[in-house]
C-alpha cells in the first residue's frame, strides 16, 4: 500500500509540465514541512528558513521549466538535496570570516583580521575571501560540503555525520581531503596562508 495519497510525484511533475499549475501546488504541499525542517535544523533561525524554503521552490521550478530533472522517480531525495545545497550556500555567504585551520595546523584566516584596516587592506582581505570561496567551491560536492558544515556552520564531525548521512570517519576523511586539495590549489596559486598560528 502506498505511503502517499493522491498521484504519485512523477505524475504531478508530467502535469505540472503540461501546463497544470495545481500538480505543483501539490508537490509543495506535500514536501514544504519536511523541506522547512530540514533547513531549520541547519541553519536554526526561523527567517532565514522561511527565506530559503521558498528559494527552494523557486529552484525547482527553474529546473523543471529547463528539463534540469531526470531523476525519475526520486523526487524526494533531489528536492532534499537542494534544500541542503542552499543551506549550506547560505552559511557559505553569510558568515565572511571562517576559521579554516589547514591539516598542519596553519590557519588560512589569520592574516586577515587587521585591528585597524586601511582601505588597501580591506580590499586585499576582500579580494583573498573571494579566492577562497573560490577554491572552496571547486572542490567535490562531498568535501565542500563538510568543510562548509564544520568551518562555516560550527557543527562538529558527528553532527556532520549524522546530516550526511556517512560514519565519522567518512566525514574526518572528506575533510582531510578537502585541506589537502585546498593546499594543493593555493601553491598553484602562490597563494601564502599564515603557517605560525596555531589555534589553542
Amino acid at each position: 500500500m502506498s505511503k502517499k495519497l493522491g498521484p504519485r510525484d512523477a505524475e504531478l511533475i508530467s502535469q505540472y509540465r503540461s501546463g497544470n499549475e495545481a500538480a505543483f501546488e501539490t508537490l509543495v504541499d506535500r514536501y514544504k514541512s519536511k523541506v522547512y525542517t530540514t533547513i531549520y535544523l541547519i541553519v536554526k533561525d526561523q527567517g532565514v528558513a522561511e527565506d530559503l524554503l521558498q528559494d527552494v521552490f523557486v529552484k525547482v521550478i527553474h529546473k523543471l521549466n529547463a528539463d534540469g530533472y531526470n531523476e525519475e522517480g526520486k523526487f524526494q531525495p533531489w528536492l532534499m538535496r537542494i534544500a541542503h545545497n542552499l543551506a549550506i550556500d547560505y552559511f557559505r555567504k553569510a558568515k565572511r570570516y571562517p576559521t579554516i585551520v589547514m591539516e598542519d595546523g596553519a590557519n588560512l584566516f589569520n592574516t586577515l583580521r587587521f585591528a585597524d584596516q586601511t582601505v588597501e587592506d580591506q580590499k586585499i582581505k576582500e579580494d583573498t575571501l573571494e579566492l577562497i570561496r573560490k577554491l572552496i567551491d571547486e572542490l567535490p560536492e562531498t568535501q565542500k560540503q563538510v568543510l562548509i558544515m564544520r568551518h562555516y556552520m560550527d557543527l562538529s564531525f558527528q553532527e556532520i555525520a549524522e546530516q550526511t548521512g556517512v560514519s565519522i570517519n567518512t566525514a574526518l576523511g572528506r575533510m582531510r581531503y578537502a585541506l589537502i586539495n585546498m593546499r594543493k590549489k593555493m601553491k598553484q596559486l602562490n597563494f601564502a596562508y599564515d603557517k605560525t598560528f596555531y589555534p589553542k
